[in-house]
């Protein structure tokens, strides 16, 4: 069962927010494909049809080759990406204070 994400939450289960959900929790790395299509739990269709507005916009960028495989990774250099990811963790912030005060309240 696929694990539903507070990104996710606020902004849907699209492929895209899949996607952008997956690449703005490891940010730091770079992926194939492939990874990106599993991790993301989309299909491999689904990943190349909406792959192409993701690099036009500039929100993914080809990092290095493996072989014949081509590696990507967020744009972090984007403004946008950065707004995203600020959102991103801000959420993930918020929830996580949440859950803590209701730990707190169970445990008093």
């Amino acid at each position: 069962m696929e694990e539903t994400t507070i990104f996710k939450q606020a902004f849907g289960n699209s492929p895209v927010i899949r996607v952008l959900d997956f690449l703005i929790e490891g940010r730091d790395l770079d992926y194939s494909l492939t990874d990106i299509a599993d991790n993301a739990n989309i299909g491999w269709t689904t990943l190349h049809r909406i792959w192409d507005d993701l690099v036009r916009l500039e929100i993914v960028k080809h990092t290095r080759n493996i072989g014949k495989a081509k590696l990507f990774r967020l744009n972090t250099e984007n403004s946008a990406v950065r707004k995203l990811i600020r959102v991103y963790d801000e959420l993930l912030k918020q929830e996580t204070e949440k859950n803590l005060r209701k730990k707190i309240e169970v445990m008093h």
